[in-house]
């Protein structure tokens, strides 16, 4: 080793000390007394330097043996629980005093919390775009027929938190959903996977392979809605499927069948009908389901489909959040017809402000409305997700 270079603090350049005793001297005394004093079972260090040792050189406590993480290989939404979460407003004692002078101190001091581990900090209003595969389990509750969406403990609704964030900026606004997704594999995928991230994916209830489409749809960006399948007028000759909201099964039978397709995923912002000509329209039939999906947090999408709904007027009597379709873009199924639908979506967003297109997912409609956003968006219209354009008005009392 070179002493000029690494000469320690005190020696000249030539390996000697200013005293005049050799260093290497000095050097042997030193390590053989921290030798003697470290087999005494005392650290010589801090009584050498005069301080401790750094934190990250002490040896680590023996760890405990790691918990197995809950319900390995289930819901990919289920191990969330190992962690802890809070919100901006969690993680400390505020303690406000007023002083003589009229000046207000605001003292913190942290509050102590149960368990251990890490915590996820959230904004605690909307879900952050890195926990977005994952549910909040706040907004979640166990039942017999499955987990089910709820009203969180601070009053934190599944249409808030799982809303797809937009700009709040005055200006045409368009909504665009994509329905009828799970029942063909390859036609969930490119929905998915090549949608611009704006437009809303609705997933049907009897749909397969849910719990891996909805996460993936959640982590790219996509707002989603559970599409429930009810009554249409020529029922049972047109059967929408397992599960059917049918008039004359009665409210419990109905309520069962609603959790049931609800429990099949998580993390959506509402309801929208798969069909329902007939049970939009019974007011018997329809009003304990709107009940129950206004006690949930969620909004309810109206297709649009059929003029006799009494979905609106329900939504407001329970002060819900509520929309309906402005238009259906793919009754003709061409790519060319349906960029035709999309440019009157459009006409229409310019008149009022804004407007909804839902759409089945065929490739021919995913083409569509693919070229069709991109293009829009380059002449400054707003793509948002559909809670960002449902009627949210208070109840009127």
């Amino acid at each position: 080793m070179n002493s000029d270079l690494h000469a320690p603090l005190g020696q000249n350049r030539k390996g000697t000390p200013k005293g005049g005793i050799p260093f290497s001297r000095i050097l042997t005394g030193v390590s053989w007394l921290a030798g003697l004093v470290v087999i005494g079972g005392i650290s010589a260090w801090p009584w050498i330097y005069g301080e401790q040792l750094p934190a990250a050189r002490m040896p680590a406590p023996p760890k405990e043996a790691a918990a197995k993480p809950a319900n390995p290989g289930g819901n990919p939404g289920a191990n969330v629980s190992a962690l802890s979460k809070g919100s901006g407003q969690d993680g400390a004692n505020v303690v406000k005093q007023t002083m003589e002078d009229g000046s207000v101190v605001t003292t913190y001091s942290p509050k102590p919390r149960d368990g251990s581990g890490p915590v996820v900090i959230t904004n605690g209003k909307t879900q952050e775009r890195r926990l977005a595969g994952l549910p909040n389990l706040d907004l979640i509750e166990d039942t017999p027929e499955g987990r089910l969406p709820k009203i969180g403990p601070n009053g934190l609704r599944p249409f808030d938190y799982y809303a797809r964030p937009w700009s709040g900026a005055r200006g045409t606004r368009i909504a665009i959903v994509v329905s009828g997704l799970g029942i063909s594999q390859t036609g969930t995928m490119r929905a998915v996977r090549d949608l611009p991230e704006e437009v809303t994916l609705a997933f049907a209830a009897n749909g397969n392979s849910l719990s891996r489409w909805v996460p993936e749809a959640r982590r790219n960006g996509h707002e989603v809605l559970l599409q429930v399948p009810m009554e249409p007028f020529d029922y049972p000759d047109n059967n929408p499927g397992p599960g059917t909201l049918v008039t004359s099964k009665g409210t419990k039978t109905n309520l069962a069948n609603l959790h049931q397709d609800m429990a099949r995923m998580d993390s959506y912002t509402g309801v929208m009908n798969y069909l329902g000509g007939k049970f939009l329209a019974d007011p018997d039939a329809l009003e304990p389901i709107m009940r129950d999906i206004a006690g949930r947090g969620l909004m309810f999408l109206d297709d649009g489909s059929t003029a006799q709904s009494l979905s609106g007027q329900l939504a407001g009597a329970l002060a819900m959040p509520h929309a309906f379709a402005s238009l259906t873009l793919d009754t003709d199924v061409n790519q060319t017809a349906i960029l035709k639908k999309l440019d009157d979506l459009e006409r229409m967003a310019a008149r009022n402000g804004s407007a909804i297109g839902v759409a089945a997912g065929f490739d021919e409609s995913i083409s569509a409305i693919k070229k069709w956003v991109d293009d829009a968006q380059g002449r400054g219209i707003e793509i948002v997700g559909v809670s960002a354009l449902a009627d949210d008005a208070p109840a009127k009392n």
